[in-house]
């Protein structure tokens, strides 16, 4: 493995309310090989639904590839959240109390890594992952089983 890309967005109808994630990997080539949107819940901010669609992806990186290969790689992550990317980069404090426990776990999460990059792009960058989040937001409850 050498380096990824992957571009993470998060979102939350009535912030706070019903909010989602969109993950997308690209290879080093710009293609994505791998796109994930998942419902959250009811009851989180935008800010919380950005840090946890970052979570969401190291995450699922190491569950992919493994923690051996992570250790030898770069990842890119890119979002349109100025406030988390430059909470990440440390340009900006971080304040909220909600917003500390998902940043620690966010730092906790790139020391697996060889390298973790946080990049900010304009949101019209960031239309797949975007999408995603929407539509995982749009069938929340229908992908639900009985008990």
């Amino acid at each position: 493995m050498k380096k990824i890309t992957i571009f993470t967005d998060g979102g939350s109808r009535n912030n706070p309310g019903p909010s989602a994630v969109g993950v997308v990997f690209c290879n080093e080539k710009g293609q994505s090989f791998k796109e994930y949107g998942e419902y959250l819940g009811d009851n989180m901010t935008n800010n919380e639904a950005e840090y946890r669609a970052v979570i969401f992806a190291l995450s699922k990186f190491k569950a992919l590839f493994g923690k051996k290969i992570a250790v030898s790689s770069e990842v890119e992550i890119k979002s349109d959240s100025e406030l988390m990317i430059c909470q990440l980069n440390g340009k900006y404090k971080v304040l909220e109390p909600n917003i500390q426990s998902l940043f620690l776990e966010v730092w906790n999460l790139k020391l697996d890594f060889k390298r973790v990059k946080f990049t900010l792009i304009s949101r019209e960058k960031n239309k797949e992952a975007d999408k995603l989040v929407n539509e995982a937001l749009d069938n929340k409850g229908r992908d639900q089983k009985l008990l």
